[in-house]
């Protein structure tokens, strides 16, 4: 604990030149002053004579007439007191709001109230990987900011791949574009944690995951590299990797092909049989266990349902904690299909691929899409072996599991869920499932939003 010593030390500080904040304090107190003599004068009449005369004065000189009650002359105190005690307090806070949110002094009622607001909000646990993930993550942020992104650690591609193999590390790719969307300045992350290197030793390596292997080696531990991000960042939620082992994705094809490794099993063509983690006795952060334990509301994608969705469900400790957990588990489907990887799937195919590798139970509503698109980009699709993912409620329902759509698509060349829209339907459906003494939060978290955005 603090001595009393050590108290006013720290509170001599606001008195430090340069500061822009002594000023201001007296026209405060100053203030503070006017507003208990004005109101002493309105009850005493006596209490302050000498103020009282010289108002007196002041108000014959301006109408020729001597007022015979000394209440106005208290109001006029009362009321400059006032004025001194907003002006004092609304410039002295300027002072320290302009450096430390230098970008938002002129909203900062708006920030405080929006921020508040924010952890209000539903405890949303979003499973994944890859972009689509990360997409959702920042349509729900501008709800709530109590989210959990739980990510895949099996990716060995691209720059994370040569980090994983080179130091040991786990993938940091996926979890830097879930830390870049929950940043509340995300286009400044974005530009800083997305830069890449282009010649030399680090070609082909981001910042991002530079600095995240980084941190890890720093404090020892790949989770606590992650928090010092969020630290820095002010992100407007957690994320935590499915597990801290190194595993290594496998899987079996139909026609008995088995293949080691995301990016080999990504680039294979032909119908999966089954998938699994190697090692199978992977474990998960307890944080990320207890996350899912306390959520409102479990997310499985978008993304890649072989290579972005199974990889976390197959760590034994997730996928028995969703089971477990009170919160309902909305698989998030894709709109399109990926060739070689869900050729001619439906919305029901997708799900049987979650119930054959997890068992029954584990999703208990499902968001599909209902589009139509140009058929241009149809055709462009077409041409690589991608199709709109078939909606098949009927047989979605057979299967115990409630079936939601909506509309995604925000135009464009590619097809993808519009983040935004979609983190709306995503509200929409935790509305539906909630008994309807509990979806006044939620109501109130869709018009706070709204009225935001119009200010």
């Amino acid at each position: 604990m603090k001595k009393t010593g050590q108290y006013f030390s720290d509170f001599m500080k606001w008195l430090y030149p340069n500061l822009g904040v002594k000023r201001y304090f007296f026209v405060a107190v100053i203030g503070l002053f006017l507003v208990s003599a004005g109101l002493a004068v309105i009850s005493y009449g006596e209490a302050l004579g000498y103020l009282e005369a010289q108002f007196r004065e002041i108000i014959y000189t301006l109408t020729g007439k001597t007022p015979k009650s000394v209440v106005p002359a208290g109001v006029v105190i009362f009321v400059i007191g006032l004025l001194a005690i907003y002006t004092g307090l609304k410039n002295m806070l300027r002072s320290v709001i302009s450096v430390l949110l230098p970008d938002n002094e002129d909203k900062i009622l708006d920030v405080v109230y929006s921020r508040r607001h924010l952890k209000r909000g539903p405890r949303i646990v979003v499973i994944g990987g890859g972009t689509g993930l990360s997409a959702l993550l920042n349509g729900l942020k501008e709800y709530t900011c109590n989210l959990t992104a739980i990510v895949t650690v099996a990716d060995d591609g691209g720059s994370s791949g040569k980090l994983r193999r080179e130091l040991g590390v786990l993938p940091p790719g996926d979890i830097r574009n879930c830390l870049e969307a929950l940043a509340e300045k995300e286009d400044i992350m974005k530009d800083l944690f997305s830069y890449r290197f282009e010649s030399g030793t680090l070609a082909g390596h981001s910042l991002g995951n530079l600095l995240l292997v980084g941190l890890a080696d720093r404090f020892g531990d790949f989770q606590k590299g992650i928090e010092q991000v969020g630290k820095v960042f002010a992100l407007r939620g957690a994320v935590f990797p499915s597990t801290l082992s190194q595993v290594t994705l496998e899987a079996s094809f139909v026609d008995g092909r088995s293949v080691k490794g995301e990016s080999s099993i990504r680039d294979t063509p032909g119908k999966i049989k089954k998938l699994w983690l190697n090692p199978g006795n992977c474990t998960s952060p307890a944080v990320a266990l207890e996350a899912i334990m306390k959520a409102d509301m479990i997310v499985l994608g978008p993304g890649s349902l072989y290579t972005s969705v199974l990889p976390n469900l197959l760590v034994k400790d997730i996928r028995n904690a969703i089971t477990l957990s009170k919160a309902p588990c909305v698989y998030v489907c894709n709109i399109m299909t990926e060739p070689g990887e869900t050729d001619h799937y439906s919305v029901s195919d997708h799900l049987k691929v979650i119930v054959r590798h997890c068992g029954k139970g584990i999703v208990d509503a499902v968001l599909a899409a209902k589009e139509e698109f140009p058929q241009d980009v149809l055709g462009r699709y077409a041409q690589e072996g991608g199709e709109p993912v078939t909606g098949d409620e009927d047989k979605v329902r057979k299967m115990g599991i409630q079936y939601f759509a909506g509309s995604f698509y925000a135009g464009g060349d590619v097809i993808r869920h519009a983040s935004k829209t979609l983190a709306k339907e995503i509200l929409l459906v935790l509305f539906r499932l909630k008994p309807v003494n509990e979806r006044v939060a939620l109501v109130d978290s869709f018009l706070l939003n709204r009225k935001m955005k119009n200010l």
